[in-house]
């Protein structure tokens, strides 16, 4: 009697503990002098589990979380695997700017944070940037962004090589 009581008040509850309604993305939340940006479930992930949002807007000023240029399983340490990671990475950052409504040629700032030695990737410093500069240019069509490039000794997680963080002139639009 009791299991019949309750399947009749959940189905009295329109959607009601059933199933909660998957967001759709990318969600915008409010924030002090803007938003916080999460453009799929991996970034709603990082914000509520990991306590990082992947964007937040300030004024018209987009912070973009670093994102991990890093080798996998089973990929390469030559420069052509590095050029692929790149691209990745740098597709995934896209992403975030396109949920915000920027673009790549939005971007004001990288500031990048290199293992320039380690055992994930073979070539040399002046490699690195000129993969990344290439991909970049694949993304971006625009004047090019001032450019922070820092050494590091190693990066959160494993296989990483380059974190990218991106700035980027993007005032919030009417959707």
């Amino acid at each position: 009697m009791r299991t019949l009581a309750a399947a009749l008040i959940l189905a009295l509850l329109p959607g009601a503990a059933l199933a909660q309604e998957a967001p759709t993305y990318p969600l915008r939340l409010p924030s002090s002098g803007g938003e916080v940006i999460i453009p799929s479930r991996g970034g709603q992930y990082a914000h509520d589990e990991v306590g990082y949002a992947p964007a937040r807007r300030a004024g018209d000023t987009l912070y973009v979380s670093g994102a991990i240029v890093f080798r996998a399983e089973g990929e390469g340490t030559d420069e052509a695997a590095f050029e692929a990671q790149v691209r990745r990475t740098l597709t995934n950052l896209n992403r975030t700017l396109e949920a915000a409504g920027a673009s790549m040629d939005d971007v004001a700032l990288i500031n990048s944070f290199h293992v320039w030695e380690g055992p994930d990737f073979a070539g040399s410093r002046n490699d690195q940037i000129e993969v990344i500069s290439r991909v970049w240019r694949e993304f971006a069509d625009g004047p090019r962004p001032a450019w922070t490039a820092v050494g590091t000794t190693g990066l959160l997680g494993t296989g990483g090589i380059v974190e990218i963080q991106l700035t980027a002139h993007a005032p919030a639009r009417a959707d």
